[in-house]
């Protein structure tokens, strides 16, 4: 038995009857929350929820017997956990997209991380209650993850359509001092991939900001920390940047950059938000434009929206260079093909050259 007989999935729409239609599995234990999710799911035409289910075991065989492109998997379940079916999941179908859904709490932001390092796609902050099921923020961040990883699923075993091409350019006539890093929807794992590449060779410090709430950032500093490569930690206002080291916005801070005599210091603020977000990408490079004099390697990665779009034309500007991430390895080519499609890029790559790419650009002598 894959389902209870309130669970089964409702008759395919028309677009999941055409095939195009991505289909979604829901994992929980609460009959209102499955019922809640898999209502915002079908409310999108291109989402079909094949199947919803109360535990980890029921997902598996669900899996084995049917295709499924992406699955929303609770962590806390009867009979069989998240984290334990997680590995169980991918081994019955490699190319299965699965996203975890959390609670907002230290130990959920722990399990979460834990399981993208595992293997999972992203998270889904877990609403606490059927009120915040309904909240508008939640919804579109539901909606655009399960599209987004049902798009990359797609993409894994269908021929990819020509790309107009991009205006890219030229590199900077100077190094840079500073490499910062944007990122949002699908961030976290596009993290992992792109610290697992820098491994130890990075000369200047690092600033990041990924979109995340604040119960979530000390969690993803702790396991970037923990890949054993660069130390990470979430940035601390005041302090000075130090080169080889990664300083992470915290949740509900901006991450500005400052300079002096001592060289580049950290300064957090709780200004309003930008592109509706704190913290924002925007903010982090408008100022380390002007504290580096230009000299800045912007790594645009994954995320909805089109933060880091100003900041990183403040960056051009002035003199830096950046790199984006490519649409075929993007959860979301949102605000990587924002500062692509304006011309602001060095080079436009898929996820696993990004690295490489960085370390060759930030070669050369330092004043």
């Amino acid at each position: 038995m894959i389902a209870s007989a309130t669970d089964l999935a409702r008759p395919p729409t028309a677009a999941s009857s055409s095939g195009a239609a991505i289909r979604v599995m829901v994992c929980d234990d609460s009959a209102v929350i499955r019922g809640a999710l898999a209502r915002i799911l079908e409310s999108d035409p291109a989402i079909t929820v094949a199947s919803r289910v109360q535990n980890g075991q029921l997902a598996v065989e669900a899996v084995r017997a049917a295709r499924i492109d992406v699955v929303v998997l609770d962590i806390e379940m009867p009979v069989m956990d998240g984290l334990t079916a997680l590995p169980l999941l991918l081994r019955a179908d490699p190319g299965l997209r699965i996203v975890m859904a959390s609670t907002l709490t230290t130990r959920g932001a722990d399990i979460a991380l834990r399981a993208l390092r595992m293997g999972a796609a992203d998270y889904l902050p877990k609403p606490s209650s059927i009120g915040t099921v309904n909240d508008d923020g939640f919804r579109r961040e539901l909606l655009e993850k399960v599209k987004g990883l049902g798009r990359l699923r797609r993409r894994a075993t269908m021929p990819v359509a020509p790309q107009p091409p991009l205006t890219l350019r030229p590199a900077p006539a100077l190094p840079a001092v500073l490499l910062a890093v944007g990122s949002s929807t699908g961030g976290p794992q596009a993290l992992f991939n792109l610290v697992q590449g820098l491994g130890r060779s990075v000369s200047v410090p690092v600033v990041m900001t990924q979109h995340m709430p604040a119960t979530f950032t000390p969690i993803l500093a702790d396991h970037l920390n923990r890949m054993g490569l660069m130390p990470c930690t979430e940035a601390r206002d005041g302090e000075t940047l130090v080169a080889g080291r990664i300083y992470l916005a915290p949740g509900d801070r901006h991450l500005l950059v400052e300079g002096g005599r001592a060289g580049l210091r950290a300064h957090l603020t709780s200004d309003p938000a930008e592109n509706f977000c704190r913290p924002s990408v925007d903010p982090m490079l408008r100022s380390a434009a002007a504290a580096c004099a230009g000299r800045v390697l912007v790594a645009m990665l994954t995320g909805m929206g089109r933060d880091g779009l100003a900041g990183t034309a403040k960056v051009i500007e002035a003199g830096g260079a950046a790199i984006g991430q490519d649409e075929a390895t993007s959860v979301v080519w949102g605000m990587p093909g924002a500062i692509a499609r304006a011309g602001l890029c060095h080079a436009v790559l898929p996820l696993p050259k990004i690295a490489p790419k960085l370390l060759e650009m930030l070669k050369g002598t330092r004043p």
